[in-house]
């Protein structure tokens, strides 16, 4: 059961993030959905949020649409459902954009290997974020068009020397699988940045692991964001939340990124609660109560791979993980109620 939604003072928000699983097999067919009031899956995913009821949500798997359509009319279900959500914000992901290039050596192009992210059409598997609060849209910083080959420590080189990509790839291969952006929004007289990023799965490869390491390094560009090796440093409070795809714990993949991430003493971990309190050492024992995705056989199970990590000068209220709906998705909502001073 999602706690209580608090009285809001100008200051106490809820942040959430959901993985809501939408993505369809091709452009349009989502909005079909959505705007028929009928498919199960979209009424359980605007069920889900309308009970949580986040002042803020950032939203990974849904499909993007120029005109964000598919965006507002799911917006419009949530409403029905008794959340209204005016704000909503959406730019075009690297998920299907075409590259012209064979990047998975399949000997064809333009497919969905060869797009700068998965994806069978652009904007496959997007993201977007709702909100109550006012998007100062104007000021938004999009890290999606950063190079793969320019991040700092990047992951390029195999172990034996050689180079992970040609580069005619490297030349052109951006690092964010679907996107990675921050997202000013005013909070009374404050403006609280939302760092959002929906990062790609370390399975799916061979045994040179590129899946492995472009997660690995799509998690570690926030910190080098913050450093500001990026471009400006943005100032906090800020918000990081999204699908990292990674379990600190279990499961494949390369976890000293989202180890140093969890461990910075710029974030704080509210160790989300479920079923009781969570105990100071849970996030680093694989403890289920943290899990917010269940993926069944053969497949990898049950994970921890969704974060909302508030910068450390936010006082966190309250924290929890909405009790999953299988006919929404998977993954299961995670919220955070914030005190932004």
């Amino acid at each position: 059961m999602v706690g209580a939604w608090p009285v809001l003072s100008e200051t106490t928000i809820r942040i959430a993030t959901f993985n809501t699983e939408l993505a369809r097999s091709g452009p349009g067919l989502l909005l079909r959905d959505i705007l028929s009031e009928e498919d199960t899956q979209v009424e359980a995913v605007a069920r889900v949020i309308a009970t949580a009821r986040p002042d803020v949500i950032a939203l990974q798997g849904i499909d993007y649409d120029h005109d964000l359509a598919a965006l507002r009319a799911l917006a419009g279900r949530i409403a029905h459902h008794g959340l209204d959500m005016p704000h909503a914000f959406a730019l075009r992901p690297n998920a299907g954009m075409a590259t012209g290039l064979d990047l998975d050596g399949d000997g064809r192009v333009g497919r969905a290997r060869d797009a700068q992210g998965y994806g069978e059409f652009a904007g496959q598997g997007g993201m977007a974020v709702l909100s109550r609060l006012p998007i100062l849209t104007e000021d938004v910083r999009d890290l999606s068009g950063i190079l793969w080959r320019d991040v700092p420590d990047a992951l390029l080189q195999l172990e034996d020397g050689t180079a992970l990509m040609p580069d005619d790839v490297a030349d052109i291969q951006r690092l964010s699988s679907v996107a990675q952006w921050d997202i000013p929004m005013r909070v009374s007289d404050t403006t609280l940045r939302l760092l959002t990023f929906h990062a790609s799965p370390p399975v799916f490869d061979g045994p040179e692991d590129r899946n492995g390491r472009r997660n690995h390094d799509e998690i570690g560009l926030w910190l080098h964001y913050l450093d500001g090796k990026l471009g400006t440093t943005p100032e906090a409070p800020f918000v990081l939340a999204g699908d990292a795809n990674l379990d600190p714990v279990d499961g494949e993949g390369r976890k000293a990124a989202i180890r140093r991430l969890l461990q910075d003493e710029r974030f704080v971990d509210p160790k989300a609660m479920r079923d009781g309190e969570v105990t100071e050492t849970a996030a680093h024992k694989g403890d289920p109560r943290l899990d917010t995705v269940d993926w069944p056989a053969p497949e990898p199970g049950s994970l921890r791979v969704s974060y909302i990590l508030p910068s450390a000068d936010l006082a966190v209220m309250d924290s929890g993980i909405l009790a999953g709906d299988a006919e929404a998705s998977r993954h299961r909502l995670v919220w955070v109620d914030l005190l932004v001073k």
